[in-house]
């Protein structure tokens, strides 16, 4: 179990130091800003959108490895998917780190590295917040109504 745990700590690391789907895109059907001023974390989320499909999730801003590396790994995961496929992952994440049955591998897939996260409730905020963000740019996004922020 140790050697799974510092393997998900180094791809934190990883996503945190070096993060996939960073930057300002040419296009964007939907944006939004979160911040988490217990921490100071802030992002930006773009969303453009393919019909009813995510094509593209970009992130900004700065913040803990935790913070950014879901952002990233947000990306990774959500690109290609539907809208209520990222509505499912969404609340599997949120599952995940903070409630009280972890969802499974499948359903997540190498989101199963937050896990941690929920046995420090402060860090919750940091891994979510990318999340929320995105959820409030698809709100805003033309036709993507069905993804709901609460």
């Amino acid at each position: 179990m140790s050697d799974l745990r510092e393997l998900y700590q180094e791809m934190i690391l990883d996503h945190g130091k070096n993060p996939r789907h960073f930057g300002r895109p040419d296009h964007a059907d939907g944006h939004a800003e979160g911040h988490n001023p217990l921490c100071g974390d802030r992002i930006k989320v773009w969303v453009a959108l393919e019909g009813d499909r995510i094509r593209d999730v970009r992130f900004e801003g700065n913040g803990c490895a935790i913070s950014v590396a879901s952002a990233s790994m947000m990306g990774d995961v959500l690109v290609g998917r539907t809208l209520a496929e990222a509505q499912r992952v969404f609340a599997a994440f949120h599952e995940l780190v903070a409630g009280s049955e972890p969802p499974t591998e499948e359903a997540l897939g190498k989101l199963v590295v937050f896990g941690g996260v929920r046995e420090f409730p402060v860090r919750v905020k940091c891994a979510t917040l990318a999340w929320h963000t995105l959820r409030a740019a698809l709100d805003r996004a033309p036709g993507s109504v069905e993804v709901s922020t609460e």
